[in-house]
């Protein structure tokens, strides 16, 4: 539910989630109920991830449906984000949900972390605190804006086209100077990353600048002078897109076919983001490794409960492939490549299109979700790497 504040700007309003009790009881029922196909045909011992050759395995798959029927509470995840502090506001007619929490400190930035896909505001809620309010005095402090995309979460479903990486960056400033904030730094990774990107690009005169864990360089780069571990990023991310970027085709090209499934069976939709979390996370085996299996169903669901399987997937039609090849990064920009990523690139390469890294770190760990999998480092390095972009911007 929404409603004005008197916190708020007067087209802010406050927002509570809450599922109704009827929501849940059916979530549980339709688990119950799923009918599951045979195990998959690629039978190995646990640990190792050649177990998901075919995809998430039978046995993994009925371990989390039956912990999500019978132990997974979504309440206790509807408080979280009701502590932090939900607000809803309407741009270009489209309502934009977001998480907004402001430091006690007087010296504190205005930031906007932005999610991707398979993720969810879900990915920032054990981060937000300590961003906002640090236990160190020496850590940079940040008023924290986490919106969910459009067509995500509690954020409105876009009823045509044109709702890309573009737009969306727009929404963002307009949001962020809703709040108040006519400058503020901006993170993201995945399509987050994409958005951060064009936040730093097509809007200095409103970002300090930029940390993100997706470094897009423009097309056409030669690998000549790249050293042999950079060549090898290259080559694991062509591989990637050639061979294992499957589901990015369908969203691309057909979201609505696969949103039928996503929308109407719990199962499907957990299999379908949960082969992610682990293909893409920095694990031997399982994702639950790193990630608690309690935030990967606070993810899923979201997801579900707001019915935004098809809506989400609708990201790649709109922006699929669609970063401006002659989009350049002026500001301050810190730039993080986690060894297991899906998409890393060169130094040589990012730099030209973000033209002032003020830092750049390749961690030994971690993968596409380093606020669940490495959340300490995670929180760390995005102060340290923001400190670096608000010391040169100054």
């Amino acid at each position: 539910m929404s409603r004005p504040t008197s916190d708020a700007q007067p087209d802010v309003q406050t927002f509570e989630a809450h599922a109704t009790d009827a929501d849940l009881d059916e979530l549980r029922a339709r688990l119950a109920a799923a009918r599951l196909p045979e195990a998959e045909t690629v039978h190995r011992a646990a640990p190792g991830p050649r177990r998901w050759d075919q995809g998430v395995p039978l046995a993994d798959l009925v371990e989390v449906v039956n912990y999500w029927r019978t132990g997974y509470d979504w309440r206790s995840f509807e408080e979280r984000l009701d502590r932090i502090g939900q607000f809803r506001t309407t741009i270009d007619d489209l309502g934009i949900h977001f998480l907004h929490r402001r430091s006690a400190r007087a010296d504190a930035t205005p930031l906007i972390l932005t999610h991707g896909w398979p993720g969810s505001i879900a990915e920032f809620v054990d981060v937000v605190d300590e961003l906002a309010d640090p236990k160190s005095a020496d850590a940079p402090a940040f008023h924290v804006v986490v919106p969910s995309l459009p067509g995500f979460g509690y954020s409105d479903k876009p009823a045509t086209t044109g709702w890309g990486t573009e737009k969306i960056a727009a929404a963002w400033v307009e949001l962020m100077e809703r709040l108040g904030y006519s400058r503020f730094a901006a993170h993201g990774g995945d399509w987050g990353g994409n958005i951060t990107t064009v936040l730093g690009g097509r809007f200095p005169a409103h970002v300090l600048g930029i940390h993100t864990l997706f470094a897009e360089a423009p097309p056409g780069l030669t690998t000549d002078g790249l050293t042999a571990a950079e060549r090898k990023w290259t080559e694991e991310t062509r591989d990637f897109w050639s061979h294992r970027a499957a589901y990015a085709k369908q969203q691309a090209t057909r979201p609505q076919t696969i949103g039928y499934s996503l929308v109407d069976s719990p199962v499907g939709l957990l299999a379908w983001i949960l082969d992610k979390f682990a293909e893409w996370s920095d694990t031997e085996d399982s994702p639950f490794e790193t990630i608690s299996m309690d935030r990967v169903l606070d993810d899923v669901t979201l997801y579900w409960l707001t019915r935004t399987g098809a809506s989400a997937a609708r990201i790649y039609y709109e922006s699929h492939n669609s970063l401006d090849p002659e989009l350049r990064v002026d500001v301050p920009s810190a730039i993080t490549m986690y060894p297991r990523d899906i998409e890393r690139s060169p130094r040589p390469w990012a730099q030209e299109r973000y033209r002032q890294i003020v830092r750049w770190r390749s961690p030994e760990v971690g993968g596409h979700f380093p606020s669940l999998e490495v959340p300490g480092y995670f929180v760390k390095d995005l102060q340290e790497g923001l400190a670096a972009v608000l010391a040169a911007d100054r």
